[in-house]
C-alpha cells in the first residue's frame, strides 16, 4: 500500500463521540484532522473555504442530517458514516459512503473503515490515480492488484459498478477487470461523447452498441437494461444518429 496521507473532518453532534473519534484519528497515522464540527451547517461553512479528503459524518443532526449534507459534498470528499441507527446503511451506500460505522464500535472497527479509505485515496492521490485518463482520451490506467494496467478506451465494451468496484469488460477479454472506484468519479473523466452513463451500475461505449431494443441494449451478446433516469438522453443520442431522423 502506497504512502498517503489523509486530511479529516469528524461531524458530530455528541461531543463525547467527537472526543472518541478524534483519538481514534490521533492514533492512525495517515489520517490528519483538520476540523470538528457540531453539525452539517459548521462543516460546510469549513467546506467553503478548505479541501477535506475524507468526513467521518454522523447522520441523525438537528438542521440538516448527514444523509443530506454528504449529497452536497464537492466530488473528491469521501465520507464514513457513524449513526447509532443501523436502519441508515443502504442509505449510506446509495450515497456512495467508503463506509458506515455503527455506535458504539471500537479502534479495530474504525481502523477497518479507515483503512478502506487509505485504500480509496491510494489509488486516486498523486500518481497512483486510479482513473488517470490521457489528454487525448485514449486511454487510462486502473490498479488492479496491486498493479498498474493501460486499458486503451477503444477496447472498453462497458463499465459495470458493484458498489465500490468497477468492472471493466473488454472486447477479447472473457473476464473483466475490477478497479477500486466508484462509477460516479469514472464517468467524470471519460469522455462523453464515446461513453455514456444509462444505468445506475452501467456506463457503455456507444461505438459497441449493436442493437436497441425497448429499453435495452445488447453489446457483446449482453443486455443492459436503460433506466428511466438516463433513458431521455440516450434516445436523444439513437436519434440525432439515426438515418431516420
Amino acid at each position: 500500500m502506497e504512502s498517503v496521507q489523509i486530511t479529516c473532518m469528524i461531524v458530530d453532534d455528541e461531543p463525547m463521540a467527537v472526543n472518541l473519534v478524534e483519538s481514534y484519528v490521533e492514533k492512525t497515522p495517515y489520517l490528519t484532522l483538520k476540523k470538528k464540527c457540531n453539525s452539517a451547517i459548521e462543516a460546510m461553512q469549513f467546506l467553503n473555504t478548505e479541501q477535506v479528503d475524507l468526513l467521518f459524518l454522523d447522520i441523525q443532526m438537528p438542521d440538516l442530517t448527514g444523509l443530506e449534507f454528504s449529497k452536497m459534498l464537492p466530488k473528491h470528499s469521501r465520507v464514513i458514516f457513524t449513526t447509532a441507527f443501523d436502519q441508515y446503511a443502504l442509505e449510506g451506500f446509495k450515497v456512495e459512503a467508503l463506509d458506515y460505522l455503527l455506535k458504539p464500535f471500537d479502534y479495530a472497527e474504525f481502523l477497518t473503515a479507515a483503512n478502506k479509505a487509505l485504500e480509496w485515496f491510494s489509488l486516486v492521490k498523486g500518481n497512483t490515480h486510479s482513473s488517470t485518463v490521457s489528454d487525448e482520451k485514449e486511454f487510462l490506467f486502473v490498479k488492479s492488484e496491486y498493479k498498474q494496467l493501460r486499458i486503451k478506451l477503444a477496447d472498453v465494451l462497458y463499465f459495470e459498478g458493484l458498489k465500490d468496484y468497477i468492472k471493466i469488460w473488454l472486447k477479447d477479454n472473457p473476464k473483466p477487470i475490477l478497479t477500486l472506484m466508484s462509477l460516479k468519479s469514472l464517468e467524470e473523466e471519460l469522455p462523453s461523447s464515446n461513453f455514456m452513463r444509462v444505468h445506475r451500475s452501467f456506463i457503455v461505449s456507444l461505438k459497441y452498441v449493436e442493437v436497441v431494443e425497448r429499453s435495452q441494449i445488447i453489446i457483446n451478446k449482453q443486455r443492459i437494461t436503460v433506466s428511466e433516469q438516463y433513458k431521455s438522453r440516450f434516445l436523444d443520442y439513437i436519434n440525432d444518429n439515426s438515418l431516420n431522423s
